[in-house]
């Protein structure tokens, strides 16, 4: 008698298409939630250094933001956003896949502690690479709260780099490089390390297969864990790399601003914008896995049939 067929074994994705993938699934969330982002750094920058609120809540930012400038320009930093993806999350994702694969034995995954480490690691990795288009993002969408005359206006990520370099430096391109890696640390050791661990405990239950509905249930308990535990730093991350290089004075670190923020405004400001944050973190977290999964998926049957 015959031996029925074993299964075949997956074919490993090569690492320049883990890279290509991830960066390309981070792209089109980015164009799904751009506007979050905008409401997101100008929450964060309300109230800096002790001045009156601008806004209360992130609808009336958002109503604002339409009457004054125009529903467009919650699309404003879009390019920046873009080359953040391109080279922050295709840095991140790729060599987080990499190392996953690396590490795993005889088809059993690493470890909870394992994905937390590579986690951090792909995360600080990601986040040295991405940080010039981190300081054009954060200055394009912060320019529509400054009066006219202060404004940047820059016209798009490579209009904003060209000029940081020729009027404040290249070394402002790597402003709050510490804080960015530190958040980076934060969010992947959450979104990556329990998007995975989510994913493997669904499926355990029995009641979940491999499919958009697990990867879409795994991304949201990634998603609100990542959002609790990153916004403190992201505020203060949002704060150094707004600041003009010229002032000298206010160049601060991670610790410092931290402590200025809460000194200056309460504790609870830590986690202001939380809401238009995780409305942004949330749903990018979903479309990029779940566009990373279907990215994978396709290229698995392309290599099979062919």
């Amino acid at each position: 008698m015959a031996e029925p067929p074993q299964p075949q074994k997956l074919k490993p994705i090569p690492n320049k298409y883990k890279f290509l993938f991830g960066g390309a699934a981070g792209m089109l969330g980015t164009c799904f939630v751009q506007p979050m982002d905008l409401l997101k750094n100008r929450m964060q920058m309300s109230g800096e250094g002790g001045k009156a609120r601008e806004h209360k809540t992130s609808i009336q930012l958002l109503a604002s933001v339409i009457r004054k400038e125009g529903f467009l320009a919650l699309y404003n930093g879009l390019s920046a956003g873009l080359l953040r993806q391109a080279t922050y999350t295709t840095t991140r994702l790729g060599i987080y896949t990499w190392l996953f694969e690396l590490l795993t034995r005889e088809d059993k995954p690493p470890n909870f502690t394992v994905k937390t480490c590579i986690g951090m690691f792909a995360g600080v990795c990601g986040a040295f690479v991405g940080t010039p288009a981190e300081v054009a993002l954060i200055r394009m969408t912060s320019d529509g709260r400054l009066p006219p005359q202060k404004r940047r206006n820059y016209k798009n990520v490579v209009d904003a780099l060209i000029r940081i370099c020729r009027e404040e430096g290249l070394t402002t391109c790597w402003k709050g490089t510490v804080a960015t890696m530190a958040r980076a640390m934060v969010i992947n050791a959450a979104q990556l390390a329990t998007y995975s661990q989510s994913k493997q405990v669904l499926s355990s239950t029995g009641h979940f297969s491999e499919g958009l509905f697990l990867h879409f249930c795994s991304s949201m308990i990634s998603g609100l864990v990542t959002c609790t535990v990153s916004l403190p730093i992201d505020i203060a991350k949002t704060r150094i790399q707004n600041v003009q290089t010229e002032s000298r004075k206010k160049q601060t670190g991670l610790g410092e601003m931290l402590g200025a923020i809460v000194k200056n405004e309460g504790p609870l400001t830590l986690w202001k914008g939380f809401m238009p944050y995780y409305l942004r973190i949330g749903p990018h977290t979903i479309i990029t896995f779940v566009f990373l999964e279907q990215f994978n998926s396709a290229y698995r049957r392309f290599s099979r049939n062919h």
